[in-house]
Formats: structure tokens, C-alpha cells, sequence
């Protein structure tokens, strides 16, 4: 018997924003992969939960860990991923281990829960029935207005993470594809205890000092 692959959504701030079922899962999984183990420990402890083997599985060392875990599934043992916040994947590692683990025909089982996309989106008060989830746009600008440019004549809602290093620059370029006043609303530090509602035109959320550049963020352009 081979394990399963469980991926596994964890807080995206408020610890207590964690399905029974993931707890139940974390619990009883001997293995987890945790993009930053420091994250996965504080979440962790809070819930006293004591995992057999917490590994450190990341962006940057994630084909080099592949064969392990790949190794644990195909012996019969379980296996969590969590990302250090939200849903596993989702603009996150782990595409090689579920990759890696189709081929193999080991069973994946997502357990759904928080992620900044989903958190946003209700509370823009822009229809929902469509949208675009763009991911990090690129760090340089010229590529990044590349981007953009090609979703100009996408009519939905436009949804992007963007980290505290480039949202001025990123809303700069934003202004400049779509125009001043299309509508935004971003969302900063999400479900934490300084979360922030920003509502305006693009041209009113560059106003000198209308936000803090602190935190992450998730943006929501209304395209049409």
C-alpha cells in the first residue's frame, strides 16, 4: 500500500482559521512538509500537535527533496504539505511533488481552507461570477507591464498577490495600462490583527501616504 499526499490549508494569519479536518489530518500524519518550518511550529504548538518528522520543504530546495518524499509515499507512509500560509500551491511550492506523485499513482487529497484569493474576493463587492487570479506578477517592470497589457481586454475582476517591495510600482504600472480610474480594492494583511480594506480608483490609492507599505497584499482590479 502506497501513503497518500495530503495538502493541506493552513492560516493565512488568525491561527484560529483551520478546518477540524486539517487538524485531524496534522494530527495523525506522520510526515509534514512545511515551506517554513518556523511558521509550521508556532501552528503547530498552538494545537499541540507533535509531528514524527517536520521537513523542510521549499521553493528552493524542492527537487532536491522530491526523491525523499516521493521515497516515503511509495513505502506506505502519509505525507502533509502546508505552505507557510493559505493553500498549498497556490501561487506556493509543491507542483513537483503532486507532479511526481500523478505519475507515480499515489492519491492526492486536498483539504480545503484559507487562502488571501478567497478571503478577498467576498468582501470586494465586485460581481464574482468570473475572475482572473493572476499569481506575483514578475519583479521587473518591464515584463510585469507585459503582463498586464495582455490582460487590458480581459472584462472580469483581475486578482494578483504583491509583496510590500513592489505594490507602489506594481499599482504605478497598473495606472498606467488600465487608466486612472479603474476601481481597486486591496487587501493588506489579511485576517491578521492590522488587516487593512483599501477602496478607491487607482489614481486615489496613490495618493501620498493613503496606505501602509507594510505586510502582504492582494489586489483586485474591476476591468470593465
Amino acid at each position: 500500500m502506497k501513503g497518500k499526499l495530503y495538502l493541506v490549508a493552513t492560516p493565512i494569519g488568525h491561527l484560529k482559521d483551520i478546518t477540524l479536518r486539517a487538524l485531524e489530518i496534522l494530527k495523525t500524519t506522520p510526515i509534514i512538509l512545511a515551506e517554513d518550518t518556523r511558521t509550521a511550529s508556532v501552528l503547530l504548538n498552538t494545537y499541540q500537535i507533535k509531528a514524527q518528522k517536520l521537513i523542510s520543504y521549499h521553493s528552493k530546495n524542492e527537487s532536491q527533496r522530491l526523491p525523499e518524499v516521493l521515497s516515503y509515499l511509495n513505502t506506505g507512509q502519509d505525507v502533509a504539505l502546508i505552505s507557510e500560509a493559505g493553500t498549498p500551491l497556490i501561487s506556493d511550492p509543491g507542483f513537483l511533488l503532486t507532479q511526481g506523485a500523478i505519475e507515480q499513482e499515489i492519491e492526492i487529497i486536498s483539504v480545503p481552507g484559507a487562502s488571501a484569493l478567497t478571503t478577498l474576493l467576498p468582501a470586494s463587492g465586485f460581481p464574482l461570477s468570473s475572475f482572473y487570479f493572476g499569481g506575483f506578477l514578475s519583479i521587473k517592470s518591464g515584463k510585469r507591464k507585459n503582463q498586464l497589457a495582455k490582460l487590458k481586454n480581459l472584462e472580469t475582476c483581475l486578482v494578483f498577490y504583491e509583496s510590500p517591495y513592489r505594490i507602489l510600482k506594481t499599482l504605478q504600472d497598473m495606472k498606467e495600462i488600465f487608466g486612472s480610474t479603474k476601481k481597486v480594492v486591496i487587501g493588506r494583511e489579511l485576517t491578521k490583527k492590522f488587516e487593512e480594506f483599501i477602496r478607491g480608483t487607482l489614481e486615489e490609492v496613490l495618493a501620498p501616504k493613503y496606505f501602509l507599505v507594510k505586510g502582504e497584499f492582494c489586489i483586485i482590479l474591476k476591468n470593465y
